[in-house]
């Protein structure tokens, strides 16, 4: 299930905030995909395929419209992956589509609401995916986009974050809720809103992150938890590992942590089944 946001590569050179998205269908995990970044030279627009059988790296022929960074990925299991906003000298509204599993890559009608980077994707598979908060050229956004997989329409939804904000984390229990976690709104915060799917709603849990942190990474097990890892606090980069039981909304924290406290990292998994 896909959440969310960005990764620091190493498929090409030094990279940052490339885009995942993951393939799979009927309930067997096919590919993850790793789109846009950034280089040590330049912006790339580039789209990297990570084949789940055997772990094999290949790049696609098709590339994304421009090359971007800071985008946000979401996919529809099985049938599509979307890459949405991002930067590539100025900010983006387009939305391009990646379809699966032919891997042809092509550009919605439909764009975002504002021109946005930083920001959060996630996706109740089969139905819509969702890109929330980020920063245009006015400041931080609380604004969330839907796609409707079906038609590739976009709708605004009523309602919104908590708070303004970028570089959040996104994931999702898929056919239940979306969930945005953390981010910066000129400080870092430690709030996580979760989206009904069911009625598009914004609820804030009681639950929080065990540090007000951004640049984190977030990737879930559908159907049974969601995880908020890494990132930067105050006090630096983090380790830490937040796990999020979707039956009751609840926190705890692994005792199991990152390699390395990292930051601007991202996430993606094998749900097995959407």
């Amino acid at each position: 299930m896909f959440g969310l946001t960005f990764l620091t590569a190493t498929s090409k050179t030094t990279t940052h905030r490339v885009v995942p998205f993951r393939m799979g269908n009927l309930g067997i995990a096919l590919a993850g995909y790793l789109a846009g970044g950034e280089t040590s030279s330049a912006r790339q627009d580039y789209i990297d395929k990570i084949a789940f059988s055997a772990d094999t790296k290949t790049t696609l022929s098709a590339t994304l419209t421009s090359a971007i960074v800071e985008a946000a990925g979401f996919a529809n299991s099985g049938v599509a992956g979307y890459v949405a906003g991002g930067f590539d000298g100025a900010f983006h509204s387009r939305i391009d589509k990646v379809a699966l599993p032919t891997d042809i890559k092509s550009t919605l009608s439909a764009t975002l609401t504002t021109s946005r980077m930083r920001l959060a994707g996630f996706a109740n598979s089969g139905v819509a995916g969702y890109a929330a908060g980020g920063e245009d050229s006015g400041g931080y956004l609380s604004g969330i986009d839907k796609i409707a997989f079906s038609a590739d329409t976009k709708t605004t939804l009523s309602a919104t974050l908590t708070s303004a904000r970028q570089r959040l984390a996104g994931f999702a229990n898929s056919g239940v809720a979306g969930y945005a976690a953390g981010g910066y709104s000129g400080t870092r915060i430690s709030g996580i809103d979760k989206v009904a799917f069911s009625a598009d709603t914004k609820t804030t849990l009681s639950a929080t992150l065990t540090t007000a942190v951004s640049s984190l990474a977030g990737f879930a097990n559908s159907g049974v938890a969601g995880y908020a890892a890494g990132g930067a606090t105050s006090g630096g980069r983090v380790s830490g590992i937040d796990k999020i039981a979707f039956s009751a909304d609840t926190k705890t924290t692994l005792s199991a942590t990152l390699t390395a406290a990292i930051d601007n990292l991202s996430g993606f998994s094998d749900s097995g089944t959407l």
